[in-house]
């Protein structure tokens, strides 16, 4: 088999890397990585430089990894700002790492690309030459965030040490609609659900939720302005860009969802979301009017309908948000494997993240005491 490491995701046929993308996720799809890259959302500006491993056996793309040369900690939202000062403080570069990892973007999904028939013959090549190409550029380690959770304990098998973190997810349990959701949680969470929807109704807002097909060149210019709004208000640095949300909505417009808040005439915050064949992915949001509840609604309670008009299993809204579980959403464990080349921070990290580790899971078993469901 050959090996490659690809400066840029053009470098391998796009119809070959999506063959290798399960569920239809947007973001390991080749059109999202190449809009990325295209549109200047990674590179040396915001330090993450593209290095993706492709592996061929005569001409067919067999296995692949997003993978990322990063001279930063930002937009991984695995944090490990204190394991850099502690390099910096033993007077080691913690920087460059390796980082297989979507830019930006918090949700599980593939990040060993490989057909299931090929996953004994490819998995260790990939990992093998992940550790070459991390020795050839002086790393100090290779981190591989939200990955599935076959290849997170495959990657454990081989000595990678794990990190666990907590994020909440919906889960579709049937519903026929909303009602039928709000059935299913006890009366003080229904009737505080049913008054936020209320209240915005009241102040005249009304939604659109579209589609890349259906969504215009003005209603993505709206909503750029309030993800740099948001960025610029909130957040610090704004990565994406009106070309960028453009060229995603064109090439992948079926995984679109775009939800728009119109009131007066004006459409004053939205919401964007991607999906795959099963899940929804909340991400961004922006707004130039003050509603009260509205960011519950467009961001939650317009996913949670649009996963039950479509039969979507899942919807993960992003990272972080304990308000999340009035409104539905349980706390799920997330996983991310890592290998340090210092044998000495290997070992101390790893002991810190086990204990990390018992912290994560007794913060999980707290909030299940609360969750909005009726008991049984």
């Amino acid at each position: 088999m050959q090996v490659k490491i690809c400066k840029h995701i053009d470098e391998v046929e796009a119809k070959q890397w999506n063959a290798l993308v399960i569920d239809n996720n947007p973001f390991t799809r080749h059109e999202f990585l190449n809009a990325l890259e295209k549109q200047a959302c990674v590179g040396e500006t915001f330090g993450w430089l593209p290095c993706h491993i492709a592996i061929y056996d005569d001409n067919e793309l067999v296995g692949a990894m997003p993978l990322y040369e990063k001279l930063n900690s930002y937009g991984e939202f695995v944090f490990d700002n204190a394991w850099a000062d502690a390099y910096r403080r033993y007077g080691i570069p913690y920087y460059p790492k390796l980082v297989s990892s979507i830019p930006y973007t918090p949700a599980q999904g593939q990040r060993l690309l490989v057909k299931s028939e090929r996953r004994e013959q490819v998995y260790p090549l990939l990992l093998e030459t992940m550790q070459a190409f991390c020795t050839s550029i002086n790393s100090s380690g290779f981190h591989c965030l939200f990955p599935q959770d076959e290849e997170h304990q495959w990657l454990e098998s081989q000595g990678l040490f794990s990190r666990y973190d907590c994020q909440f997810h919906w889960h579709n349990h049937n519903y026929q609609s909303f009602d039928d959701f709000l059935q299913r949680l006890s009366s003080r969470k229904r009737k505080n659900i049913r008054k936020e929807r209320r209240k915005v109704v009241e102040e005249g807002v009304s939604f659109r939720v579209l589609d890349g097909h259906q969504a215009t060149e003005n209603d993505w210019a709206v909503f750029n302005h309030f993800y740099q709004k948001t960025f610029t208000e909130k957040w610090g640095i704004a990565t994406l860009n009106y070309d960028f949300f453009k060229q995603v909505a064109q090439q992948l417009p079926n995984q679109i969802v775009l939800v728009l808040a119109d009131q007066n005439g004006e459409t004053v915050a939205g919401s964007l979301m991607y999906r795959s064949d099963t899940t929804l992915y909340g991400r961004f949001w922006g707004c130039s009017e003050e509603v009260d509840y509205l960011h519950f609604e467009a961001c939650y309670y317009q996913g949670i309908e649009y996963c039950i008009k479509r039969g979507l299993k899942k919807f993960e809204p992003g990272a972080q948000g304990e308000h999340k579980i009035a409104r539905g959403f349980v706390p799920t464990l997330t996983k991310s494997s890592h290998f340090l080349s210092d044998s000495g921070f290997q070992t101390a990290i790893n002991r810190y993240v086990e204990q990390e580790h018992k912290a994560i899971l007794d913060y999980i078993e707290e909030l299940n005491q609360h969750l909005p469901y009726k008991k049984g």
